[in-house]
């Protein structure tokens, strides 16, 4: 099945304040991907501070991605400015797929 990397950048705006009240449910709706999540987590700033998210998702289409990621809380609520998915392949380390 094919492999997705979801690239999401927080609004310069408000997306900090969007992602603190969203991120309940955020992490709710995560926990509900099962295993077509194989890694989730937040982009970091050089200071610490969360800036983003990404997600490695197996999903059969572009489609299908697209889809998940317009239930996520967090676009839900206008965390998000910049999103880029794109199809990728898991080359090496821990986790890869058989």
């Amino acid at each position: 099945m094919p492999l997705f990397c979801l690239h999401c950048l927080d609004n310069e705006t408000d997306g900090a304040e969007r992602r603190a009240a969203a991120r309940p449910a955020h992490l709710e709706w995560a926990a509900s991907l099962g295993e077509a999540c194989r890694m989730a987590g937040p982009l970091l700033s050089n200071d610490g501070k969360m800036i983003g998210s990404v997600f490695l998702i197996t999903a059969h289409s572009l489609e299908a991605v697209r889809a998940l990621h317009a239930e996520d809380p967090y676009t839900k609520a206008g965390v998000f400015g910049v999103v880029r998915i794109n199809e990728t392949r898991w080359a090496i380390g821990e986790g890869k797929p058989a």
